[in-house]
C-alpha cells in the first residue's frame, strides 16, 4: 500500500514538474526573441520594435511569478528529495535568470528609442552585432542543456562565455577610443557602452543556467567564484538602470 501511495505521490510530483519546464520553455523561447527583436530596432533604429520589446517584457516577468508560485506549490506538497530537489532549486533559479535577461532586453530596446530621439549612430552599432548574435546563441545553448540535460553542453556554454567577455572588452576600448577622438559621439556611444554591457550580463546570465544544469545533472554546486576576464567591471549595474534622454538625467 505504502509503495502504491509513493508511486502516486511521484508521478503526481513529475506531472507537476513538467508544467513547469513548459513554463521555462515558453519564457526561454520569448528571452530569445526579445534579444533578437532588440537588436533589430537596434540596427534599423525602428522604434515600433523597440516599443514592443519593451511592452512584452511584461509577460515574461508574469511567467516569472507562475514559475515561482509553481514550484513553492511542489515544494510544500511533494517534498522532492536529492536529484528532484536539486531540480525544483534550479528551475527556481534558471526562472530568475531568464526575468533577468528579459530586462537586459528590454533596457537595450529602452535605449534605442533614447537614440532614435537623438541623434544618428551611423556605422557604430554594427560594432556590438557580433557580440550581440554570439551572446544569443549562448543563451539558446544554455536552454537546450537544460532541456536535454545535457552537462556536457552545459559545459561548454561555461567555456564560451570567456569569448564573450573577450568580446566586451574588445567593444569597450574601441568605444572609448571613438569618444576620445571626437567629444560629439559621447552621449550616442556610452548608450551603446551600456547596450554592450547589457550583452555581457546576458552572458552571464546563460553561464549560470548551465551551471544549474551542471548541478542537477551531477550533483556540482556552481563555482561561486568563477573568474571573469571583464576588464571593464566598473560599469557594475549602472547599466541595467534603465535610460534617460541624457546620461546627465537622474531617476527620481
Amino acid at each position: 500500500m505504502a509503495a502504491m501511495e509513493s508511486k502516486h505521490i511521484h508521478s503526481a510530483f513529475d506531472e507537476d514538474l513538467t508544467e513547469i519546464f513548459k513554463l521555462i520553455v515558453t519564457m526561454g523561447g520569448m528571452v530569445e526573441e526579445a534579444i533578437g527583436q532588440a537588436m533589430l530596432a537596434l540596427q534599423n533604429m525602428d522604434g515600433e520594435i523597440a516599443e514592443s520589446v519593451v511592452a512584452k517584457d511584461r509577460m515574461i516577468d508574469d511567467l516569472e511569478e507562475e514559475v515561482h508560485r509553481a514550484t513553492v506549490s511542489i515544494l510544500a506538497l511533494r517534498q522532492p528529495r536529492a536529484q528532484d530537489l536539486r531540480m525544483v532549486v534550479a528551475v527556481i533559479r534558471i526562472a530568475i535568470s531568464l526575468e533577468r535577461v528579459g530586462d537586459y532586453a528590454k533596457n537595450i530596446a529602452k535605449r534605442t528609442i533614447v537614440l532614435i530621439k537623438s541623434q544618428p549612430l551611423g556605422s557604430q552599432s554594427a560594432s556590438i552585432k557580433g557580440l550581440a548574435k554570439s551572446v544569443r546563441g549562448l543563451t539558446k545553448t544554455a536552454l537546450d542543456s537544460f532541456v536535454l540535460r545535457d552537462a556536457d553542453m552545459a559545459a561548454d556554454v561555461i567555456l564560451l562565455d570567456e569569448d564573450i567577455d573577450r568580446m566586451y572588452n574588445s567593444l569597450f576600448r574601441e568605444f572609448l577610443t571613438h569618444m576620445l577622438e571626437d567629444p560629439r559621439n559621447i552621449t550616442a556611444t556610452m548608450h551603446l557602452l551600456f547596450m554592450a554591457k547589457n550583452l555581457e550580463r546576458i552572458g552571464d546570465h546563460a553561464t549560470g543556467i548551465a551551471e544549474q544544469v551542471i548541478y542537477v545533472v551531477t550533483g556540482i554546486p556552481p563555482d561561486q567564484d568563477r573568474p571573469k576576464s571583464n576588464d571593464a567591471e566598473f560599469l557594475g549595474d549602472v547599466a541595467a538602470a534603465p535610460p534617460t534622454g541624457s546620461l546627465s538625467e537622474k531617476k527620481n
